[in-house]
């Protein structure tokens, strides 16, 4: 099933509770923008920034 971007920030926001975190995983998921350009961003590692949005994203698929 296809989401489109705002479904997707709606269910970022009810089930992501850090607001970094929900920065993070819209830049990602919503604008595409890769882990590095993130890491600059939000002043963090790449490494850091592949974590967040790879526990996100297991979160958040759980409920879709």
């Amino acid at each position: 099933m296809e989401y489109s971007n705002s479904q997707i920030r709606e269910l970022i926001e009810e089930y992501i509770h850090s607001e970094r975190d929900r920065k993070i995983l819209c830049l990602r998921l919503i604008d595409g923008v890769v882990f590095e350009k993130i890491a600059e961003i939000m002043e963090m590692s790449p490494r850091q920034i592949r974590t967040i949005v790879h526990k996100s994203e297991e979160l958040l698929f759980k409920h879709i």
